[in-house]
């Protein structure tokens, strides 16, 4: 009997633990969407696209990393292989995974084919298509700049969050990745002090509600 009553007293210690890094993980990925959706919305509108265009960027923003919900099990680990973790194969899988959840609902092309591309770079080196220079759709382009620069400012459990001046930096050593105008719009727009909480970390806390039995 003791036995049993400590089963199941560490199965639902296991249950909890999941239950928190469930909530960590979507809390972290809708404060991830939310950044990126405000600051595509700002550079879509830098680069001249009708308001429709900059407004289904800014949805595409919001739900860009959905595909990694279906992998989480592999990217969000808390011990100090995360980062080797989400260099692994399982990453490269969730902007298709995205593309095919989103394809069931009622999301435009446009939506979709910029989530399903949003990981690729201007010299060909992304995923999941290799695509190159103007393959690429300007939508897409514009997720990736927003995505790099919102991940870069934020903290990751291997890494603290680097400040704006460093991140910038670091993406200038990488430019090749990205289309020189969209990237210029993105620096015009974020060095613009009256937008700059539209980037800055989120306060969104999701948690999980048990329901309660009748």
């Amino acid at each position: 009997m003791e036995a049993l009553r400590l089963k199941q007293k560490k199965a639902k210690k296991n249950e909890k633990d999941e239950s928190k890094i469930f909530e960590e993980d979507i809390t972290s990925e809708i404060n991830h969407g939310i950044r990126v959706s405000n600051l595509a919305y700002h550079v879509a509108k830098r680069l001249g696209l009708y308001e429709d265009q900059c407004h289904e960027l800014a949805v595409a923003g919001m739900v860009h990393d959905i595909g990694k919900l279906r992998v989480s099990g592999y990217l969000y680990g808390r011990d100090k292989d995360t980062l080797a973790i989400e260099e692994m194969k399982y990453v490269r899988m969730h902007s298709r995974l995205g593309y095919e959840i989103l394809m069931r609902y009622d999301y435009s092309d446009y939506i979709v084919e910029s989530i399903l591309h949003h990981h690729e770079n201007y010299d060909g080196s992304g995923y999941p298509e290799n695509l190159v220079g103007d393959e690429i759709s300007l939508s897409a382009k514009i997720l990736r700049v927003c995505d790099v620069y919102v991940a870069l400012i934020s903290d990751r459990p291997y890494r603290k969050a680097f400040d704006k001046k460093t991140a910038i930096a670091l993406m200038i050593e990488e430019v090749k990745n990205f289309d020189m105008r969209v990237f210029l719009a993105f620096q015009s727009v974020i060095h613009e002090e009256e937008l700059e909480e539209l980037w800055e970390d989120q306060a969104v806390v999701v948690g999980i509600v048990e329901s309660e039995e009748d």
